[in-house]
């Protein structure tokens, strides 16, 4: 008799771990509360326009990991993108992330590389010896001038908070490059799937062992009917967040139909505090290998996340984080549930990482059947 496993969210994670376990020959009931497979990466056609919509937002699939990629493009075949990101500040259009473009069109200078490399750490403050907060950092880094232009008004915008309450953490590593590479991304390997992301999802959960149930909660009571529960949603709502409500900031977008070419590129942020958008995406440059008459834009709009939203980044402040240690602590006492994913574990994953998350569940499930012993109630550590 084969046995029953239920996988709850049909995003990545989900759709890994019900593909990979199907193959191995286990009945897979798969559960999404939404219309849809995908989560957030869901994508589909705008029946106007024909341009495919990142429905909650800009995607672009990039890996330094040789073995996601191959993976991933199993699926479908994978087009070549470069997200060069713009940004408008003060009536100007700046490169991001910080390049020598940036630099000399922002100082008036024509810097060459090593002028441009003397010139920052000249602006940077060093008195600034061991940053604490978000602010501190990109001062010490790039100066107050580029940190207004490009990282205040944005980062207000983008979390609700001043810089100055924000870790260091989150601009660990401040992109600044002494040469004119836009490519926004570092990664050894970068595209966009042809027919979008929830075709890639929608073929991973095609076979004959996966059930899938949209539309439809999972309650803990059923977790008795199932021999393993892999849980991708948000780890306070199992517990009907008997400790508290963990904090997140959502997505607003307002869509907005236009004839020929809107903006001329895929993202163009808003840095100014003034402007209430935090970027304009137009979704047909994420496609540039197809040909529309019509455009369509998302206006971006970031604020909390309250109850029925849909939860994007989660804040992971020091309260957040206290909380999360109660909810770990409680979930490593559940029996027959492993928590996954970004919501699962309240950590912003990109793509390729919550696959390779997904594919180690798997390896840790089918090596804890092998041996015969309790799967774990995460394979990562939230709280690392």
């Amino acid at each position: 008799m084969k046995k029953k496993i239920a996988v709850v969210g049909a995003g990545f994670s989900g759709a890994v771990v019900a593909h990979e376990l199907a193959l191995k020959g286990y009945e897979i009931d798969v559960f999404d509360t939404r219309s849809h497979v995908g989560g957030n990466c869901h994508t589909a056609r705008d029946e106007e326009t024909g341009v495919m919509l990142h429905v909650y937002g800009p995607h672009i699939f990039h890996t330094s990991d040789e073995s996601v990629w191959n993976y991933v493009r199993q699926f479908d075949e994978f087009m070549p993108f470069v997200n060069r990101v713009k940004a408008i500040y003060k009536n100007h259009v700046y490169s991001l992330p910080i390049n020598l473009l940036t630099i000399n069109s922002f100082f008036g200078k024509t810097f060459s590389p090593k002028e441009a490399a003397g010139y920052m750490q000249k602006i940077g403050d060093s008195s600034i010896e061991d940053p604490q907060t978000f602010e501190e950092q990109a001062l010490r880094f790039v100066g107050r001038d580029l940190y207004e232009a490009f990282f205040k008004g944005y980062t207000q915008k983008q979390w609700g908070l001043e810089p100055s309450e924000l870790p260091a953490s989150i601009l660990k590593r401040l992109p600044v490059r002494f040469n004119y590479d836009d490519n926004y991304y570092a990664s050894k390997y970068q595209g966009i799937p042809k027919n979008g992301y929830s075709y890639i999802v929608g073929k991973m959960l095609d076979h004959s062992n996966i059930k899938i149930h949209l539309e439809t909660s999972f309650d803990r009571s059923m977790v008795d009917s199932y021999d393993h529960v892999f849980y991708s949603g948000p780890i306070d709502a199992w517990f009907d967040y008997s400790k508290g409500t963990l904090g997140y900031r959502t997505l607003d977008f307002h869509l907005e139909r236009h004839d020929g070419d809107f903006q001329g590129n895929p993202v163009i942020n808003y840095c100014d505090r003034e402007t209430p958008w935090t970027r304009i995406s137009e979704h047909k440059h994420f496609t540039p290998w197809e040909n529309h008459e019509k455009t369509v834009i998302y206006k971006e709009y970031s604020r909390y996340c309250e109850k029925n939203d849909i939860p994007y980044y989660p804040i992971r402040m020091a309260k957040e984080k206290n909380l999360l240690a109660e909810y770990v602590g409680i979930a490593n006492d559940e029996k027959g549930v492993t928590f996954m994913g970004r919501l699962g574990t309240y950590r912003y994953l990109d793509m390729h990482v919550t696959i390779a998350e997904a594919l180690d569940v798997v390896k840790v499930f089918l090596a804890s059947e092998k041996n015969l012993k309790a799967m774990p109630s995460f394979v990562v550590n939230p709280l690392s």
